[in-house]
């Protein structure tokens, strides 16, 4: 697994049109790890991409209507099967965190990497999707030095109030000990 000009070379494209230039000079120093399945609970299928892309058929699901006017990404799905879709170059501004602070610090897009882990709050996540993100945070490490374990998050840290991924089940005691592997 290598990154070459931003991108991990061995996921599946998928480019999202829905991020912008991070500001001038802005060291990528966050990690933030999140949750998606669409529709909630509901794995596989098109509709993670299609959201990301701003394709998603609103007319699908009820609960899809309440995503019309999104215009989200982040920049790596991992999903059930350990499989990696890169949506946003690392060096580009994903929208994926939303009103956020880390440490005091707003706006935790401009210096973040969003991961996106296909499950939800309430379900243990895979072997595989813990391998490959594990593998895929150490080299983002490398990549990235400010990203360090202490700035490794998840959504519901920096967005406590409206947040609650990648939630309970996420087993973060096993993640950092294989990155530290």
């Amino acid at each position: 697994m290598e990154i070459n000009h931003h991108k991990l070379v061995d996921a599946r494209q998928k480019p999202s049109p829905n991020f912008t230039e991070r500001p001038p000079g802005e060291e990528i120093s966050l990690l933030v790890i999140h949750n998606i399945s669409l529709p909630p609970g509901k794995y596989g299928g098109n509709y993670i991409d299609d959201l990301f892309c701003n394709c998603l058929d609103h007319s699908v699901h009820p609960y899809f209507r309440d995503l019309k006017d999104l215009r989200v990404s982040s920049h790596l799905l991992i999903n059930r099967q350990g499989e990696v879709t890169q949506y946003v170059p690392f060096n580009k501004k994903a929208h994926h965190a939303g009103e956020s602070s880390f440490h005091g610090r707003q706006q935790c897009n401009d210096f973040s990497i969003g991961i996106e882990l296909e499950g939800c709050d309430e379900e243990p996540y895979t072997d595989n999707q813990y391998a490959a993100l594990a593998d895929i945070t150490s080299l983002l490490m490398q990549h990235y030095p400010g990203i360090k374990a202490d700035r490794i998050t998840g959504h519901s840290d920096i967005a406590p109030t409206r947040k609650t991924d990648p939630g309970p089940c996420f087993d973060w005691g096993r993640y950092l000990e294989l990155v530290s592997d």
